[in-house]
């Protein structure tokens, strides 16, 4: 196969790299350390299969991904991560993408066994992907299944935290509105204050991930 890798740490990235070159026999066509770089890339190398990572320190991966099918529809995407939460759960599976390794917990063995799957026409999500895909998908009260998506919206930005007013401006609403959107959104998931709201939304991964000291902007 021809593999494309986005990737924002370099050495991680050269681990890809390895792993897809020398141990698998495939050909790396193209890199990114960006999501605006991944954006250029990729159409002008065509791969076959997509390795995202999907926390990138300019853009979503999920939101790399969705502009890069716009023009290649079926392109093969196996998606990376340090951080995996119900949320991210969530997103993997509406992207529909070919498999999933989590950086944290998956060796580098796991990584060969998922592109090779991949090249083979099946899928690749290692056992606890599967077991928590199982579980949420038995919870009736999961917080996709309950809220919104505008309501998920307005949660994740509470658990930033952003104030009502912050959020309005944000979303380009009323705080008034935001206050409804907030107020139904603890009702549904039985929260008791603005403080519970923030924790279940860190809990649940609906806030963007901690940014390490790397992709922190210098001091003025």
């Amino acid at each position: 196969m021809k593999i494309a890798i986005v990737e924002d740490e370099r050495l991680f990235r050269e681990v890809l790299r390895n792993v897809c070159v020398s141990e698998l026999g495939h050909s790396v066509v193209g890199e990114a350390g960006s999501g605006r770089e991944a954006l250029t890339v990729i159409p002008s190398t065509l791969p076959d299969l997509l390795v995202l990572d999907i926390h990138l320190p300019d853009m979503d991966g999920f939101e790399v991904l969705r502009m890069v099918r716009r023009k290649r529809a079926l392109i093969r995407t196996l998606v990376i991560s340090s951080y995996f939460n119900d949320y991210t759960l969530c997103r993997i599976e509406r992207a529909g993408v070919q498999g999933f390794i989590d950086k944290s917990t998956n060796t580098m063995d796991e990584l060969g066994a998922a592109i090779a799957a991949i090249d083979g026409g099946r899928t690749y999500f290692p056992p606890p992907f599967t077991e928590a895909r199982r579980l949420h998908g038995r919870n009736p009260v999961a917080f996709d299944k309950v809220l919104t998506d505008r309501e998920q919206t307005v949660l994740g930005l509470v658990g930033e935290p952003l104030s009502d007013a912050e959020i309005a401006d944000l979303l380009g609403l009323s705080p008034e509105t935001v206050e409804k959107h907030r107020f139904n959104i603890m009702r549904k998931l039985g929260l008791h204050s603005r403080a519970e709201s923030a924790r279940f939304a860190r809990r649940c991964g609906l806030t963007r991930p901690p940014v390490s000291a790397r992709d922190r902007p210098p001091p003025n």
